[in-house]
């Protein structure tokens, strides 16, 4: 198994709800899965990294994006598990259904967006080197992928090694995913800090495609 180049435990990538993932994303959850204040230091680091005019990639996405509401971009291609939250997104261009634990090969050409994004979602991936891998070959070189994520999580769905870190176990983890799927320039960014449990933490993690430069 390819994730076994980690060097994670066995069992790293198990979940307590094995049942498909189909199943769990049928019902359509059209809420917000970080607090106000997570999302308003999100949307700001969007502003500054996301480039404006440029085609994204919204990996995981759902009803809502996150982007800042005033930046137009020349295309934003989603990608979710239930139609009906992708449908209500209004910054979507296009999107598609497609479940990246079972099949990780997006349907895109390579070097076709500028930017990616995987929002509070990367906790869920049994199969992230893969994906990973994959949204390397449809970046453009040096365009960047924005992992964010916070200790919230549909926890039965969350993958085994996941919930055994905490917040910097968390961005370490993902750093070790961009190495291994050849990412350049990675960097960890704490966007919001966790106060007496009255906001979420936000983190970014970041990496860019590489150039031919290296």
């Amino acid at each position: 198994m390819e994730q076994d180049a980690l060097g994670l435990p066995p069992g790293a990538f198990a979940k307590l709800d094995a049942e498909d993932d189909e199943i769990f994303y049928e019902p359509a959850r059209l809420v917000c899965h970080i607090d106000d204040g997570a999302i308003a230091a999100l949307t700001e680091f969007y502003r500054k990294i996301l480039p404006a005019g440029g085609v994204l990639l919204d990996l995981m996405s759902s009803w809502v994006s996150h982007l800042p509401p005033e930046i137009a971009y020349a295309e934003i291609i989603g990608h979710g598990m239930n139609a009906e939250e992708l449908a209500a997104n209004p910054r979507l261009s296009r999107w598609f259904i497609q479940n990246l634990n079972r099949d990780p090969i997006l349907p895109l050409a390579d070097d076709r967006v500028d930017a990616a994004m995987i929002c509070v979602s990367i906790q869920y991936l049994q199969r992230p080197l893969e994906v990973l891998r994959e949204v390397r070959r449809v970046l453009r070189p040096g365009g960047p992928i924005v992992i964010g994520f916070s200790n919230r999580c549909f926890w039965t769905k969350a993958v085994a090694v996941w919930r055994a870190l905490d917040d910097d176990g968390h961005a370490r983890l993902v750093t070790h995913y961009l190495r291994h799927t050849g990412f350049a320039e990675i960097a960890t960014h704490r966007l919001a800090e966790w106060v007496e449990d009255e906001r979420d933490p936000m983190i970014a993690v970041v990496g860019r495609a590489p150039t031919p430069t290296g």
